[in-house]
Formats: C-alpha cells, sequence, structure tokens
C-alpha cells in the first residue's frame, strides 16, 4: 500500500483524507504539479515546485510551504515507498477550509501522492498516435489549476475520435496546447512551438534545451490551416515523455509515420534521462 503526505503527516493511502469543505473540493481553487523519476530521482524537481508556486501566485493561492520545504517533503514520500521501481509524484496545494466557502483564507493543505509509474502503450511511440483540436482555451493558461473542466470535456471528445490527447486552439484557430501536454512541430530544419499563453512544461523546456544546438527554434503558434505542411509533429509532456503525432483530427501528418527527427529526439531523451537518473546530469 501506498503512502502519502496529507498535512504534516505520512498516512496510507487509504487513511488519505480531505474535508468536504475545502474549496478545492466546492470550487475547484487549488494548484497541483506532477512529475515521474528516473532511477528514483524525480525529475527537476525544484522546477516543478517553482511551477507550484507560480500557478499559486497566477490564482491568488497563498502556499505557506517554502520551495525546499516542499522538496524535501517530497523526497520523504519517495523515500516511504520502497516498493515501486518508479513512481508518479502528485504535489497539491488546497484552497483550504472558507467561512464563506469561497474565499481563500490562507489555510490550504499540502499533499504529495507518490505512485508506481504507469507505462503508456508501446505502440504510441513505435506508430505515432492521433490527436484533436478542440475550440476552447484555458482559463489562466500558466496556472495548473485543480479546475479541469475543460480537460476532461476535450479528452472525452478526443478518446470518442480515437485520439489520445486533444489540443486546444484560440479564436483565430492558432494550436496551444494539449490537456496535458505542449506541442511541437518542425518544418525543414525549423522546430516551431508555441510562445506564450500555455503552461510552461518542464519537460518542453528540457526538449528545447537539447534541441537548440540542433535547429532553428522558432517560438509561435501552428495555425491549424498550417497543419498540411507539417514535417513531423509530436507532444511533450512528464508522464508521456515524447510522443511522435502522426494524425490531426483528419489530417494526416506528412506520411503517416513518426519522422526521423521525433524518433533522433526520443533517443536522445531517453539517454538524457538515464543519465539524470544515475545522478550524471541536471
Amino acid at each position: 500500500m501506498d503512502t502519502y503526505y496529507i498535512d504534516g503527516k505520512f498516512v496510507s493511502e487509504d487513511e488519505a483524507v480531505l474535508s468536504v469543505k475545502d474549496i478545492t473540493v466546492l470550487r475547484g481553487f487549488g494548484v497541483f504539479d506532477f512529475l515521474i523519476t528516473y532511477n528514483k530521482r524525480p525529475f527537476r524537481l525544484e522546477q516543478h515546485v517553482a511551477r507550484l508556486e507560480n500557478s499559486a501566485r497566477h490564482i491568488g493561492l497563498e502556499l505557506t510551504h517554502a520551495n525546499k520545504e516542499i522538496c524535501d517533503i517530497v523526497m520523504q514520500t519517495i523515500e516511504k515507498n520502497p516498493h515501486h521501481k518508479e513512481e508518479n509524484i502528485r504535489i497539491v496545494y488546497t484552497g483550504g477550509i472558507s467561512s464563506d466557502g469561497v474565499t481563500p483564507q490562507g489555510n490550504g493543505i499540502l499533499m504529495v501522492m507518490a505512485t508506481p509509474k504507469h507505462e503508456l502503450p508501446d505502440w504510441w511511440y513505435t506508430q505515432g498516435t492521433k490527436i484533436i483540436t478542440v475550440d476552447m482555451e484555458r482559463f489562466i493558461p500558466e496556472a495548473k489549476s485543480s479546475n479541469y473542466l475543460s480537460a476532461v470535456f476535450a479528452q472525452q471528445k478526443a478518446r470518442s475520435q480515437g485520439a489520445i490527447e486533444a489540443i486546444y486552439k484560440n479564436k483565430d484557430n492558432r494550436l496551444l496546447e494539449g490537456t496535458t501536454t505542449n506541442l511541437f512541430a518542425f518544418k525543414d530544419t525549423t522546430l516551431i512551438t508555441p510562445p506564450g499563453g500555455i503552461l510552461p512544461g518542464v519537460t518542453r523546456g528540457a526538449v528545447l534545451e537539447l534541441l537548440e544546438k540542433k535547429y532553428d527554434i522558432v517560438l509561435d503558434f501552428i495555425p491549424q490551416a498550417d497543419l498540411a505542411e507539417m514535417d513531423e509533429m509530436f507532444i511533450t509532456a512528464s508522464n508521456k515523455e515524447i510522443v511522435p503525432i502522426i494524425q490531426v483530427d483528419d489530417i494526416v501528418i506528412a506520411d503517416g509515420k513518426p519522422g526521423e527527427k521525433t524518433l533522433a529526439l526520443m533517443a536522445d531523451w531517453k539517454a538524457y534521462t538515464t543519465a539524470y537518473g544515475r545522478g550524471e546530469v541536471n
């Protein structure tokens, strides 16, 4: 049985409880972050916690734990789950109990949950996947908030169309980000990814670091009308890492197979994360 950290205590998962009066439950007001481990080493933990802090600032949620304190609690939670080979780590900061049921009062609860890392289907990476686009944008996209109504709706639509992810697009039909992923495209030797108005993905940032000396990188939106002109596409996320995209809606990307540049990136990512797990790189 897994062990979680809840409001100052380490408890078994069946003892992990949250007040029904917490405004994360009542209003969806809270923030979270998610990361995985490599060789039990949490990937860029400090950056993920910094993003949690940034999310809290964007929605006006007061955190009463410092970055280092949260990082230490994450490490302790990992140590209390030695039966995991690798882990999914979810850090949650709730809005706390509010006297009027809506106004934050600075009494939020920190939760850290460590669960076994879930392996995704191999064919996603060998054959490539389909994604769809949806006409919506996230509220305060720079914040990873607990309000995931748009994501749940979009994911249901994606699944109904045989896709693994839904990409938000704005009123100008420019693609932004996925419900839980960041979007990239190759056109010739140029790598394109949206410049802003998205959640700053930690995996996205690491990918840009790996590729900055290999390709011309353009921070720009990808118009839906230009999808057929893209040579390769892929998405990134902590749990998904790098997934090649071969179809968007009804548009097949290039020859409908994972592209050479994406496959090379996936190999580089594997080498980098292996070294990261050994403590050889940061």
